[in-house]
């Protein structure tokens, strides 16, 4: 499985929202949501590690990867809107979802306006931390992140930025600084881990504790020696922390099975029909 099985077209959130996916049909669903300029490519790594047990979707959000968007970027509130539409319009409701960095902030919202949509999450880096939110700290940050990756990520990410723009790019940036995450936290209700490499320069142990406090089902998973993007960089350990808490949600009854089971729809609803690529 060196690509992904298939492409959906699924009109939504006011354009064609475009998600990558493998996995089997039968297999459970798991929604992954991509960080700051980037898209569904990033995840393939980590939809390997899940496939041979999940079926791995990865949505390109409003003006990024495959997915066009409007003439004005979307703020964080405008984006989990966006997710939220497309989760309607594929019957994915309460489908777990695995974040990365501020996709992390993208799912946090869509707790305070949609919860019933949400499913077990994962949180994998979650920004802004709360004692960085400004433009030099944080650009500072990931620019450290940049050397602690895998080196094969800077060549997807430089084709994600393309496609997005640096207008997009730098507008999402500005309102991710804007949204205290922090203050919302309250309204995930689902089980949570947050996840965080120890040699993420991003995100510090301190900033993920306190995510940690205030979630109401949340626990702390530390992946020791990675960095940042641990989908891209750690596949195997973000998914050993993503099945355990499946599993484990699965036994305590959090999670609704008819939520996350095997879902196919059909032909003629909102969903395009699988593209094998």
């Amino acid at each position: 499985m060196n690509r992904w099985q298939g492409h959906e077209f699924t009109a939504a959130a006011g354009t064609r929202v475009h998600a990558a996916v493998l996995g089997s049909a039968s297999a459970l669903e798991v929604v992954c949501v991509h960080g700051l300029g980037c898209s569904h490519r990033y995840f393939l790594p980590l939809a390997r590690c899940l496939a041979p047990a999940y079926r791995v979707v990865v949505p390109d959000l409003p003006g990024f990867g495959r997915t066009r968007g409007g003439r004005s970027p979307l703020d964080i509130r405008g984006l989990s809107l966006a997710l939220a539409d497309w989760l309607r319009a594929t019957h994915r409701r309460g489908v777990p979802l695995v974040a990365n960095s501020v996709g992390c902030q993208i799912v946090v919202d869509l707790a305070v306006h949609s919860p019933d949509l949400l499913g077990s999450v994962v949180l994998n880096g979650p920004t802004m931390d709360g004692n960085a939110r400004t433009w030099v700290r944080q650009v500072r940050r990931w620019l450290a992140d940049g050397w602690r990756e895998r080196p094969a990520l800077a060549l997807v990410l430089a084709r994600d930025y393309l496609d997005c723009g640096p207008r997009r790019l730098l507008n999402t940036f500005r309102a991710a600084l804007a949204d205290p995450i922090e203050r919302k936290l309250h309204h995930v209700h689902v089980p949570a881990v947050v996840v965080r490499g120890t040699k993420d320069p991003i995100v510090t142990h301190e900033w993920v504790q306190e995510v940690v406090r205030r979630l109401p089902r949340g626990r702390l998973a530390e992946v020791p020696g990675a960095a940042h993007t641990l989908n891209f960089s750690a596949p195997a350990e973000l998914a050993r922390i993503v099945t355990t808490l499946l599993e484990n949600a699965g036994s305590d009854g959090a999670t609704t099975p008819g939520a996350v089971s095997s879902r196919k729809p059909p032909a003629n609803n909102a969903v395009g029909k699988l593209r094998r690529r």
